[in-house]
C-alpha cells in the first residue's frame, strides 16, 4: 500500500470521537498567540490544532495532502463552532502567500524544502510553532526513516534567520509506555 494511501485510509475511518487533543506544545504556549489573525496549519491531518487557532479568534487555513483529512478536519471546526478553510493539497505544490500568516504551525511533519517558503509566507512579527521527532526517535516506537526526522540543532540551522523564542530538544515519555525524541520551536520573523 503506498503511503499516500495509507494517510487518506487512516483518515477516512476516524469520527469526530478520534480526533485528538491539540498539541501540547500549542496549548503550553498558548499564551503567545494572543488573540486573533491569519493562520497556516501545516500536514493538518484532523485539524485540531487549526481548531484550537480558530477558538482563539484565528482565520485558520490548513493545508493536507489527504481529502479525507481535509473533511474530516472542516468536520470537527464545525463541531466546536468554528470554521477552518481546509485545503486538499501537497505543500510543495500549495502556492504559499508572502507576508501573510500571524502564524504558522508545523507540528510533526518534516519537509525541510518548506523552510524558505514558511519563513516568507510569515509576517513580520509572525510566530512559528514547530515541533516533530528527531533523529532518536529510531530508538523507541513510532517513525524511523531518518529523512523525516530531525538531525541535532538542524531546526535551529533551518530558522537562525528568525527570532527564536523557545528551543528544545529531548526525550521524554509519551504516556503510552515508552517515549519520543522530539525537537520543539517557536521561532518570529522580525
Amino acid at each position: 500500500m503506498s503511503n499516500e494511501r495509507a494517510w487518506e485510509e487512516k483518515y477516512q475511518i476516524r469520527s469526530l470521537a478520534d480526533v485528538p487533543r491539540p498539541a501540547a506544545f500549542l496549548q503550553e504556549h498558548a499564551a503567545m498567540l494572543g488573540t486573533g489573525g491569519t493562520a497556516l496549519d501545516i500536514a493538518m491531518g484532523a485539524g485540531q490544532n487549526g481548531v484550537f487557532l480558530a477558538q482563539r479568534g484565528y482565520v485558520v487555513t490548513g493545508v493536507d495532502r489527504s481529502c479525507a483529512a481535509s473533511a474530516l478536519s472542516q468536520e470537527y471546526a464545525r463541531s466546536k463552532g468554528v470554521s477552518i478553510d481546509a485545503v486538499a493539497a501537497d505543500m510543495l505544490d500549495w502556492p504559499f502567500p508572502e507576508n501573510h500568516f500571524d502564524v504558522i504551525l508545523n507540528l510533526y511533519f518534516l519537509e525541510p524544502a518548506l523552510a524558505p517558503r514558511i519563513k516568507a509566507g510569515l509576517k513580520k512579527g509572525g510566530l512559528l510553532f514547530f515541533e516533530t521527532y528527531t533523529l532518536d526517535q529510531q530508538r523507541f516506537d513510532g517513525p524511523h526513516n531518518p529523512d523525516f526526522l530531525l538531525k541535532p540543532n538542524e531546526l535551529l540551522e533551518s530558522f537562525r534567520d528568525l527570532f527564536i523564542a523557545f528551543y528544545h530538544e529531548r526525550i521524554e515519555p509519551n504516556g503510552k509506555g515508552s517515549y519520543r525524541a522530539v525537537a520543539s520551536m517557536i521561532a518570529m520573523k522580525g
